[in-house]
């Protein structure tokens, strides 16, 4: 069932930041393989922000990894400290959610993890099933595990109270609840982006206090967007979205800075180390970059989309980027019978990745960037009908069919 204890090491480490510790992950690799017996791996997950991308999923990949070693996940949806507010890297804090908005987010997150991980080893739970169960006397006694100091070697925490911004005491407890899910869970493993450290480390105090084994925190590091420099995220649009069409992400994935293939193969693939180490002699040795970027942009396609989606996708690249040709073939998007203008398509057009923002499309409109069957489109026409085989070019190289 499980690989020897040295190997799973190998690919556990494999990209990661920080793993605290990793001699305690092997002790516990070890007692898994003797007993046979999966590692209950935590996530948890804020459901505010529902839209993956390949930044939000290298945290899904490396547990799919685990996984992939016979481990088991739980998911841990905070839905119950959604309604508080995680103040994690931020200036002041964040609007506590309404449940009818954390469900509707926790569908949404529930349907998109589950094109990285493997259902049959995954548990979704959700922290108000002990939270909500708490009584006063339990708050206050959890509030006893730790002191005030602690909790302000939060950086976020620090520099709020440094520059006189309002904390709020209930802030203080957001810490503490989700160390509280990994003593119910009995976690073995927590991991989290470095900006989750502090949390993180909480509950493996809390797990202490509690007499359990400490869990195993691994931290992964932040990916970079399409521009080099900033993390990947959807408001600067240098993101790739898991849900985006199979010609959308294959380009932008050749889009990826040269000097982050490497990083792209350890964060947002399943590759095995020994096969990276390949590439990266490769690209030492000469080797194309662009070669060995249509290798990543195959491989992280197939990821979220079909073999066939895969080989039209890089015929697509291929035929529009190197070969300055029109496709033969053409991505589509599915219309329903209430989106019946070019406005009203502007919101798909903005979940497949076509253009980032309803802004920037008008923008293009106005520059007569953007075409309709050839014409080019003018502010004018944006209430135009949009029928079934019509095609709009969006720059140079963006070609998507309507299709009903």
């Amino acid at each position: 069932m499980f690989l020897k204890p040295e190997e799973q090491l190998e690919i556990i480490q494999k990209g990661t930041d920080t793993i605290v510790d990793t001699e305690d992950l092997r002790t516990k690799l070890q007692k898994s393989y003797e007993e046979q017996k999966p590692l209950i791996i935590k996530l948890g997950l804020d459901p505010s922000a529902p839209d993956i991308h390949l930044g939000h999923a290298v945290v899904l990949r490396k547990i799919k990894q685990m996984q992939d070693l016979g481990h088991h996940a739980v998911i841990l949806i905070g839905d119950f400290t959604g309604r508080i507010g995680d103040p994690t890297g931020k200036a002041k804090g964040r609007i506590a959610l309404s449940d009818e908005v954390v469900k509707e987010n926790a569908k949404t997150y529930c349907e998109q993890i589950f094109k990285v991980l493997d259902q049959k080893k995954t548990t979704v739970r959700f922290n108000s099933e002990w939270l909500s169960k708490l009584t006063f006397e339990d708050v206050i006694k959890l509030a006893a595990t730790t002191s005030v100091a602690r909790i302000l070697e939060r950086d976020d925490f620090q520099k709020r109270y440094h520059n006189q911004v309002p904390i709020g005491i209930h802030e203080f407890f957001y810490p503490l609840m989700q160390a509280y899910d990994s003593v119910e869970l009995n976690a073995d493993i927590e991991l989290g982006g470095t900006d989750q450290t502090f949390n993180i480390l909480m509950g493996r105090t809390l797990q202490r206090h509690f007499g359990q084994e400490k869990q195993i925190a691994i931290f992964m590091p932040l990916l970079e967007g399409l521009d080099g420099k900033e993390k990947m995220s959807k408001s600067l649009g240098n993101y790739i979205g898991i849900n985006e069409a199979p010609e959308v992400m294959f380009k932008k994935v050749m889009e990826v800075p040269d000097e982050l293939i490497i990083k792209y193969f350890e964060l947002a693939t399943d590759e095995h180390p020994k096969q990276i180490e390949g590439i990266k002699y490769r690209l030492e040795n000469g080797e194309n970059p662009r070669d060995i970027k249509l290798e990543l942009a195959e491989i992280i396609t197939a990821l979220y989309h079909d073999e066939q989606a895969v080989r039209q996708a890089r015929h697509y690249f291929e035929t529009v980027f190197r070969k300055k040709q029109l496709p033969d073939q053409v991505p589509s998007i599915q219309l329903t019978d209430s989106q019946e203008t070019i406005t009203h398509i502007i919101p798909l057009l903005i979940e497949q990745g076509f253009v980032t923002s309803k802004s920037e499309f008008l923008r293009l409109v106005k520059q007569n960037g953007v075409s309709l069957n050839g014409e080019k489109l003018t502010p004018e026409a944006m209430e135009k009908e949009i029928n079934s085989e019509d095609v709009i070019q969006i720059g140079k190289k963006r070609f998507v069919k309507m299709i009903r």
